[in-house]
């Protein structure tokens, strides 16, 4: 289709970001819903979707809200749900029950797995045959608490402190790089701090991923960025040609820096993996709830939504979806 707008530009330029707003040349935005996560569960919040089922009625009320990217972590079922697993089968579950609700979605599996988890258990996700899969482009220090899971859940009897480090080497991206080409996959890059504009550079010398580029900047995380305009606006300076630059807010920095990222022509992640919390003292409902407000700000903002065929269009994947 004929596009009348960029699907990349300089996020830096003043005079680009005037004459696209000027001309309604805004790219559409997509929406991507991160429905569950690999650290807190039901305990942090009753309403998250843990078992396949769950996850995938989850990802039909984001879809029917407007996401067009699903972003999916596998929980054990062994373990009550409680934990994250890398597991192929169970992935190829998930997807699949998420393709029979929602024929179009981009189904993005995570390669980031949860604490503790090794590399080779994290890239088994993306043998899951998903479009895209999240490839994290640095190392963070982590500490926080996994409550116990209460009857009639199973899984963690007692609190868990967890100090850990997430460990993201050069050597670690380029390993998940080729396998996401050699399987056709769709690197979502996930940075935390400004030195990993590094790492993704000497992924592009190394001809290991295929413009356009699909980061996505987490701010707000232990250890990473300041979740603040100044320092988004500030990630942005660094970012190659040819990049789509995507916002992830974690916890109550969710809505104000997916917000800034509509006016400045970026796009955005909401769901219940970085925030469970609708506003203060409530909790999330569903993820549709925090998709239906990320569309209905944009809409405000006069950025048009995009649908998932656009989507594709714009990330230069298949316009074909994945099959199971």
């Amino acid at each position: 289709m004929s596009k009348p707008y960029k699907v990349t530009w300089n996020y830096g330029s003043p005079r680009e970001y005037l004459r696209l707003h000027e001309k309604f040349e805004m790219p559409p935005l997509i929406i991507s819903c991160a429905i569950t996560g690999g650290w807190q569960g039901k305990e942090a919040n009753p309403n998250m979707p843990e078992t396949p089922e769950e996850q995938a009625k989850a990802t039909l009320g984001a879809y029917e809200a407007g996401a067009s990217v699903v972003h999916i972590h596998a929980r054990n079922p062994k373990k009550g749900y409680a934990e994250p697993i890398g597991d192929k089968d169970i992935y190829l579950d998930i997807n699949k029950r998420v393709r029979e609700l929602c024929p179009d979605i981009i189904i993005n599996n995570t390669t980031g797995g949860g604490p503790n988890m090794s590399l080779e258990e994290r890239l088994r996700a993306a043998y899951a045959k998903p479009e895209m899969c999240s490839l994290n482009m640095g190392t963070l220090t982590m500490r926080g608490m996994n409550k116990a899971r209460k009857p009639p859940l199973t899984g963690r009897d007692q609190d868990e402190h967890i100090e850990t480090v997430f460990k993201n080497t050069y050597s670690d991206t380029e390993k998940f790089a080729q396998t996401m080409l050699e399987l056709n996959i769709k690197p979502e890059m996930e940075t935390f701090n400004d030195g990993n504009w590094y790492l993704i550079q000497n992924l592009i010398d190394k001809q290991l991923l295929k413009p356009p580029y699909w980061v996505s900047l987490v701010l707000g995380m232990q250890s990473a960025t300041q979740p603040t305009p100044w320092h988004l606006l500030n990630q942005t300076t660094f970012a190659p040609p040819d990049t789509m630059v995507n916002i992830i807010g974690i916890g109550v920095h969710q809505v104000p820096l997916t917000t800034l990222s509509m006016i400045l022509g970026m796009h955005v992640r909401v769901g219940m993996e970085d925030n469970v919390y609708y506003a203060r003292g409530a909790k999330v409902e569903s993820n549709a709830q925090l998709v239906a407000r990320a569309a209905r700000i944009a809409k405000e903002l006069n950025r048009p939504i995009a649908t998932p065929t656009e989507a594709r269009e714009m990330f230069g994947i298949s316009k074909t979806p994945s099959k199971y």
